[in-house]
């Protein structure tokens, strides 16, 4: 299942702005794997200067149900700080998209990514 909101990655480079994406993959969430569907992917589109949320991608089971909350974000324009302070249950495939948020800082507790000297992760 694939769901997509905002703008996709080629879009937002064409607005001649700064884009960063940020990934979380599904093997490394504890739900998709007690799902035995660890093949999906969160994906964000940020603005590395504002952090603003310009578009959420996400591809894996329940994909459509998850979207929701990246319309959410990119409709009132909120910051990967937003999402990845946000309380998400656990374990749940919700969790994938704070876990993206916090990617972009470099503090994903079930990814490594080098640190940036980012404050608002």
């Amino acid at each position: 299942e694939l769901a997509w909101c905002g703008l996709t990655e080629t879009e937002a480079k064409n607005t001649n702005r700064k884009v960063q994406v940020a990934k979380f993959p599904w093997g490394a969430s504890g739900r998709a794997q007690t799902l035995g569907r660890p093949d999906g992917l969160t994906k964000l589109i940020l603005d590395p200067d504002t952090e603003e949320v310009l578009g959420m991608g996400i591809s894996g089971v329940g994909a459509g149900e998850l979207i929701g909350e990246g319309v959410l974000a990119i409709d009132n324009g909120l910051k990967a700080k937003d999402l990845a302070h946000s309380i998400h249950p656990h374990p749940t495939l919700s969790e994938t998209i704070m876990e993206t948020a916090e990617a972009f800082y470099g503090v994903a507790t079930h990814i490594y990514k080098k640190p940036t000297t980012r404050r608002g992760g």
